[in-house]
């Protein structure tokens, strides 16, 4: 049998709770970075300056494979593809949504430059994906158009 077991997985949890208590290891929550200012920045130059991202460089080696049309707009599947070399963040934002931010990955060096997830749309809208690849920043943007309700905001 491969893969976890409950049992196996209980275990670990209980390990890393008791080492999260002990203090030698960090909390989830310490290692989640909050950017509360870019999550809650209103406008594409609002969240895009409180990530320290000005004017990124608009690049074909950055692609966002989307759907035109999106059904619902409360899970829209976006993928990011990053082509630059040593890409190390992913920054997913909907323009005309109440809070532009929708994501930020963070990338290891071993990591594939690309991420998958579900955004919600308040409506049509540019999807933009920022790139930041050996200290600059790279850009690319797609319409994804929203037929049945999106985010309420």
């Amino acid at each position: 049998m491969t893969g976890l077991t409950r049992r196996a997985t209980l275990s670990r949890s209980a390990i890393v709770a008791a080492l999260s208590a002990a203090g030698i290891m960090p909390t989830k929550s310490a290692l989640a970075a909050w950017n509360r200012a870019a999550f809650e920045g209103r406008s594409l130059v609002e969240a895009l300056a409180a990530l320290g991202i000005a004017a990124p460089a608009a690049s074909g080696e950055v692609q966002i494979v989307a759907n035109e049309f999106a059904d619902n707009g409360a899970a829209v599947p976006v993928q990011v593809v990053s082509a630059l070399p040593r890409t190390t963040r992913i920054v997913l934002l909907v323009d005309r949504n109440p809070n532009v931010l929708s994501a930020v990955f963070a990338l290891g060096p071993m990591a594939v430059p690309e991420v998958s997830t579900r955004i919600k749309m308040a409506q049509t809208s540019n999807v933009v994906a920022v790139v930041e690849a050996d200290g600059r920043f790279f850009a690319a943007q797609r319409e994804i158009k929203i037929t049945i309700g999106g985010c309420v905001g």
